[in-house]
């Protein structure tokens, strides 16, 4: 995994200022927010600002709508991440009166980013009406430039229909992660506002928002998403709540800017997402779709130290999948298994037999019958030893080859494996056709679609798991990397 930069901000910078939830939207479920004002602001100058962390990549146009007004399909506007650039859009009287994208492409699915953008039509420049910023610094390349004509009245802050999370007229819904995610009306502010870079480091960082409400508006909001009964309410004092579509407690998640969670990634697989599998809900089900292929996903933190705790939970009616880690340098784009003889650094544990595969650096190796068979609902538990290099595997908490965990150097029944690679929990799967697919719900504690009822963190509090993770071993996220990686 590239290294942390500036315009990639995975959450693991020290901050006084944390960040508790987000909120999960899932375009399959139809999930938003929506509502209506009865008074138009105004529409000529405001600031939005949110963090986003992007779960489904929008190849060939599709991306998602973060904020927007709907008054019908000649008027509207919206802030969208089409084709995964980061862009500002509207139409008036049928005509596109505003056309604004970056040619940047954000597509690191491993990554939180600061998205804001600040509408000025008063403005007598014209590329001085739309400014849009990522991660703290301004985009000045874009791959659209209409700009508004001076004084523009927006559908934005229009007495209109309101959304977040999707268009307007039931497309282009938003799959991902929302936080910290402000609507200022009447001021073109700056980044400076909602973040800064770290002294050390020199990433972007969130930080408690700096500027003042206004005050004789109705329609400014800020969403932090802390309230599971009420996902769409207003904590700037303004009372502006949203309306809930479709979503409910279950959606809302630990994973933020201030402590960014491992998921399974859509842009590291070895067969593509949209030909032969799906990850949908938040990075955390994973679906294999293409008949007689076989396709591995990895999680999107990688290790080489540390002790590291994830689960998966089958739940597709014909499961045929394995579980275990994998090479992230070693990751290709060939339709293997994990431990395929013949194919790249992995360790894959067989659902339909309990058989072991090993593919090191030493070589290949088969372990027939080394645990039991999981079935369907059973939770398979991942605990990697990266100071010890071992592995173990639990099946609804109990570890195979009579593993223990907390044995250290003596790698009680563990899986050994080789020293020299940067390792990440995986999983593989293979449909069997029409009606077969495999399915597999990952968990790695900072949102699971399986329960909302766990309440078993790591020894440091964060997570939620089915199980307990093992002592001295932690719930993948980059506060723990911090500290334990």
């Amino acid at each position: 995994m590239e290294a942390l930069q500036r315009l990639h901000n995975r959450g693991s910078i020290s901050t006084g200022y944390d960040i508790d939830n987000s909120l999960k939207f899932e375009a399959d479920n139809t999930e938003y927010l929506s509502f209506s004002n009865s008074v138009g602001e105004n529409r000529r100058t405001w600031t939005y600002s949110t963090w986003v962390k992007k779960t489904e990549i929008g190849f060939g146009g599709v991306g998602g709508t973060l904020f927007g007004a709907y008054l019908d399909s000649n008027d509207r506007a919206r802030i969208e991440q089409y084709a995964d650039q980061l862009g500002l859009h509207g139409k008036i009287s049928g005509t596109t009166a505003v056309n604004v994208r970056t040619t940047r492409i954000l597509r690191d699915s491993s990554a939180w980013y600061h998205c804001m953008v600040v509408l000025d039509t008063t403005q007598a420049t014209e590329t001085d009406r739309v400014k849009i910023y990522v991660n703290g610094v301004q985009e000045t390349s874009m791959v659209a430039t209409t700009y508004p004509p001076q004084n523009y009245q927006f559908a934005i802050n229009n007495a209109v229909n309101h959304y977040v999370g999707q268009k307007g007229d039931g497309t282009d819904y938003f799959s991902g992660y929302m936080a910290e995610t402000y609507f200022i009306d009447g001021q073109a502010l700056t980044p400076t506002s909602f973040g800064e870079f770290d002294e050390d480091s020199g990433i972007w960082k969130p930080k408690q928002f700096s500027g003042t409400y206004p005050s004789a508006d109705t329609n400014h909001f800020y969403l932090n998403f802390d309230d599971s009964s009420n996902l769409g309410k207003d904590s700037s004092g303004n009372g502006k709540n949203m309306t809930s579509n479709n979503i409910s407690s279950a959606d809302q998640a630990t994973d933020t800017p201030t402590n960014n969670f491992a998921l399974i990634s859509p842009t590291m697989q070895t067969a593509t997402q949209d030909t032969y599998s799906t990850i949908n809900e938040g990075g955390t089900k994973f679906r294999c779709t293409g008949a007689d292929t076989w396709v591995t996903a990895v999680g999107s933190i990688g290790v080489t130290t540390g002790k590291w705790y994830a689960e998966f939970k089958i739940t597709g009616a014909r499961p045929n999948n394995m579980f275990g880690i994998a090479s992230m340098e070693q990751l290709d784009t060939g339709h293997s298994h994990l431990g395929q003889s013949g194919g790249n650094w992995g360790i894959g544990f067989y659902q339909p037999n309990g058989n072991l595969y090993k593919v090191q650096n030493s070589g290949y190796s088969l372990i027939s019958g080394w645990g039991s068979s999981p079935s369907q609902n059973q939770t398979i538990g991942i605990a990697v030893d990266m100071d010890n290099h071992n592995l173990y595997i639990a099946i609804n908490n109990t570890y195979q080859n009579s593993g223990d965990p907390t044995s250290g150097a003596t790698g009680t029944g563990a899986i050994s494996f080789d020293a020299t690679e940067t390792v990440a929990i995986a999983t593989t799967g293979y449909s069997l056709g029409s009606g077969n697919d495999t399915i597999v719900e990952g968990n790695f504690g900072g949102f699971s679609a399986t329960s909302t009822a766990f309440t078993n963190t790591d020894a440091d509090g964060y997570g939620t798991f089915a199980y307990a993770p093992p002592s001295g071993y932690y719930a993948l996220c980059t506060k723990n990397l911090e500290e334990y990686g």
